[in-house]
């Protein structure tokens, strides 16, 4: 059953909406950053009479047609906030007025270009305010904003950008070199646009800045759609096409594609996924001096995950801080110069930082953060620990941990929070409990929902997972939609379990289990034990091939720099941990470095490859 949207259907589904704790924590966290009562009255009143007019705006609002109202929002925020710091690029600081007449330039820009309400237009550009600025401009006229993957290149661009046949190209002058060799397989792209460099584009190539030169700081024809339109899978082979903007969108605009569910049974879900900014602390976080959310954005714009960095200067008038490219020491100096309250991040950056000499990390103050958000993989517990004994012994007020679990397809699902596991210690091993969605552990060989502290996989059902569409490869939606009594779930083809208090432990992804002599074995239980050894700074566990046994797993580790350890030593230390039979490593492999992709996940199929070669591999 699809959406419909209908004044009446809203009428209803407002109150009991609006009596959700979630709607309760976002007011007061909308209260909050936009600078007291006040100025959300004065935004919220330029909503309903900014654009064509409160007369006009009503007579829209109440046949739910919204796509001319919501773009008020963004313009009254940016009209309110006017000299607020939006954004920190380098030694470059924009204000909220800067920001509006740049987004407003561009917007109009487009429009010159062609580009109409749908219309494409990609990118592929390093972390800096223009992100920014092209996010807030497609949504304002509707265009979806692919996020390619900068380390991408050939044949894998080419399909990738393909896929969702942009109508224009934004891409860094760096990465120049690898656009020009694709350039002529990218027939639906129009226009190319090349942000920075020193010199002119090459023939047949615009200027970013120039383009913004020429366009008119004026409101455009406005038809919002949230334009966010990231990749997913991107490391198992040519990425698929995440349609967040409809899922995200929904409720706000016109354009968006309807759920797989009634309009009014939709909302909620709406709700609980932006709520997010009230866990994490939304309601509480105020800087001393821009009295608002100041944010870090340091894992690269294309991953869905940075969504948590960026999304509070999208909807809340946050300061967002751009890093181009990660340094573990200039994040710590950018925690201190810049007062950041809020950052997004991956494990593999807190190990990185936690791997910096005791001097080093010794010469900064952190006590402004309140929410480090980690995601992307799955996070050691005791790094969760070392984390927040150095932030708590450089001035942070007491925990700053939080986790959530989510992908690209299903936006945040659960989350984990300080008071959680000062609660109770043992939830530092969980990602938290459902807060944003629904879960459920399903029992795939018996066809029946999971018990407490029982394994089995991990469903979600959220709002982007019920708007879900993949477009450009719709045929693969049915590989991770299920239906369960009735409802639809997406399977994201992890394992794990739900205590008594709904925490989620994840046990690993069924496709990297290993099945030892009949025994299903969970590399991710053996990796967490390995990586408390004090020399292991990066373990990942993959299967190997045996005679008798099938498989067995094999722990690949990379030792902290200046450390030792021998196999031996780490076998008999995880013997001491409590790991036997099955669950023991068979070998222990050392590498200077594993793989791991850019977002935190190591890429274990590199690593497999060297023990299965020229070896029939598993079912």
């Amino acid at each position: 059953m699809q959406a419909e949207k209908t004044f009446s259907g809203m009428m209803r589904a407002l109150p009991p909406l609006f009596r959700m704790d979630e709607a309760k924590g976002l007011g007061r966290t909308f209260k909050q950053q936009w600078g007291g009562g006040g100025n959300t009255l004065k935004i919220v009143l330029k909503i309903f009479t900014g654009g064509q007019g409160l007369l006009k705006n009503l007579r829209d609002l109440g046949r739910v047609k919204v796509g001319k109202i919501v773009p008020n929002w963004s313009l009254a925020m940016w009209e309110i906030f006017d000299e607020r710091e939006a954004g920190v690029d380098g030694d470059r600081r924009y204000s909220y007025r800067e920001l509006k007449d740049r987004v407003l330039k561009l917007a109009n820009a487009l429009q010159g270009l062609g580009v109409q309400p749908k219309d494409r237009v990609a990118t592929m550009i390093y972390n800096s305010m223009a992100f920014l600025e092209i996010l807030n401009a497609t949504s304002l006229i509707g265009a979806p904003m692919p996020f390619v993957n900068w380390h991408l290149s050939g044949e894998e661009l080419r399909k990738t950008i393909n896929l969702r046949t942009p109508r224009v190209f934004i891409f860094d002058a760096d990465l120049l070199e690898e656009v020009l060799k694709i350039k002529d397989g990218l027939g639906g792209v129009e226009h190319f646009v090349v942000l920075g460099g020193d010199g002119p584009p090459p023939q047949g190539m615009l200027s970013y800045e120039e383009l913004l030169e020429k366009a008119p700081a004026t409101r455009p024809e406005v038809n919002f759609l949230a334009s966010l339109n990231p990749y997913t899978g991107g490391t198992t082979g040519i990425p698929k096409s995440s349609n967040l903007y409809d899922s995200l969108s929904y409720a706000l605009s016109d354009l968006a594609e309807a759920p797989r569910e009634t309009f009014e049974n939709f909302l909620p879900y709406t709700m609980r996924a932006f709520s997010y900014f009230y866990w994490f602390g939304g309601d509480r976080i105020c800087d001393p001096v821009s009295r608002n959310i100041r944010s870090l954005i340091v894992t690269p714009v294309y991953h869905a995950g940075t969504a948590a960095g960026w999304a509070p200067c999208f909807m809340l008038g946050a300061t967002g801080v751009f890093m181009r490219k990660f340094d573990a020491e200039e994040f710590l100096h950018l925690i201190e110069a810049e007062r950041i309250n809020w950052v997004f991040v991956a494990p593999t950056i807190l190990q990185r930082v936690l791997a910096l000499p005791d001097e080093v990390k010794k010469k900064y103050w952190l006590g402004s953060m309140r929410s480090l958000i980690c995601a992307a993989a799955p996070c050691p517990p005791q790094v969760k620990r070392d984390i927040n004994r150095l932030f708590m012994e450089r001035g942070a007020h007491g925990p700053v941990f939080s986790e959530y679990y989510g992908s690209s397809e299903t936006a945040i699902i659960t989350i984990l929070l300080p008071e959680d596991y000062e609660e109770d210690e043992r939830r530092i091993n969980s990602v938290g409990k459902a807060r944003c969605g629904d879960l459920g552990i399903f029992v795939e060989e018996e066809g029946r929902w999971a018990g407490p502290n029982e394994i089995g996989r991990v469903m979600g059902r959220t709002a982007s997972t019920l708007a879900l569409r993949y477009p450009g490869s719709e045929d693969k939606l049915h590989e991770s939609i299920r239906i369960i009594d009735g409802m639809e779930w997406y399977d994201d083809g992890l394992l794990g379990y739900v205590d008594e208090d709904g925490f989620l432990y994840l046990t690993g992804r069924l496709k990297e289990m290993i099945i030892s002599g009949g025994v299903n074995v969970y590399p991710l239980e053996i990796e967490g034990m390995i990586l408390r050894h004090p020399a292991v700074f990066d373990a990942a566990v993959v299967s190997m091939p045996h005679p008798d046994l099938g498989e067995v797993p094999i722990a690949c580790v990379q030792l902290h720099e200046g450390k030792d350890a021998s196999a031996d030593d780490i076998l008999a230390f995880c013997r001491e941990e409590g790991l036997h039979g099955y669950m023991l490593p068979a070998m222990v492999e050392f590498f200077p470095q594993l793989p791991r992709h850019i977002d935190g996940k190591i890429i274990k199929r590199e690593l497999e490859k060297l023990y299965w070669k020229d070896v029939e591999r598993k079912g």
